[in-house]
């Protein structure tokens, strides 16, 4: 999977989705001994151009295999844009509070790239608490990446913020960019305080 529509939202552990399938990872495999591999078979040396590119991405061995740059919470009706900067100080942006409508539909759009190895099963997950009890999760499947120099985006499907006076107030996220064999790319938090307007 590349640059698609995202798949749906799922509610279940993944852990415990993985261990219902019975779903074991591959081995993982180099760059150069995925290009050796099959080098005869024409479907799959397309399906390895449209996950690598045309030609061998050089990076740096001491960065991370998967950066993850940006999120931005996208919103037609903001006033401005809601991004949160991945690459600087985590602890600060925990101590930041992002606003939202009540009721405002969006969606979450994460920037980020893929250094030097194919990454598959790529997610986003995301828990929801509210006075320290967990009133959400999600789950988005992102998919597979090759690596190349430009960033990747991936955009979560259209969501509603929760509205009504018991909605309103603040939320701690958690959020973790993760693959199929466990590798935590990058976690972090952030707030995000539901108001009836956007300026209250």
């Amino acid at each position: 999977m590349t640059e698609k529509d995202p798949e749906v939202r799922v509610e279940e552990d993944e852990d415990e989705l993985d261990n219902k399938l019975n779903y074991k990872p591959p081995p993982q495999k180099t760059l150069q001994e995925l290009q050796e591999l099959d080098k005869d078979d024409e479907s799959l040396a397309k399906y390895k151009k449209s996950l690598l590119g045309d030609g061998p991405v050089v990076a740096d061995p001491t960065i991370p295999n998967v950066t993850v740059t940006r999120l931005t919470l996208v919103c037609d009706t903001a006033p401005g844009p809601i991004t949160m900067d991945l690459t600087g100080d985590l602890e600060a942006l925990k101590k930041e509070t992002f606003v939202m409508k009540e009721g405002a539909e969006y969606r979450v759009k994460i920037h980020f790239k893929v250094n030097r190895e194919i990454v598959s099963g790529l997610k986003y997950v995301q828990h929801t608490f509210r006075t320290g009890v967990k009133v959400d999760k999600a789950v988005f499947m992102v998919g597979s990446y090759g690596p190349r120099p430009e960033e990747y985006e991936f955009m979560t499907p259209l969501e509603e913020a929760p509205k009504g006076m018991m909605a309103r107030g603040n939320y701690r996220n958690k959020s973790f960019f993760t693959d199929d064999d466990k590798h935590d790319h990058l976690t972090w938090e952030w707030n995000l305080a539901i108001k009836k307007e956007w300026t209250e």
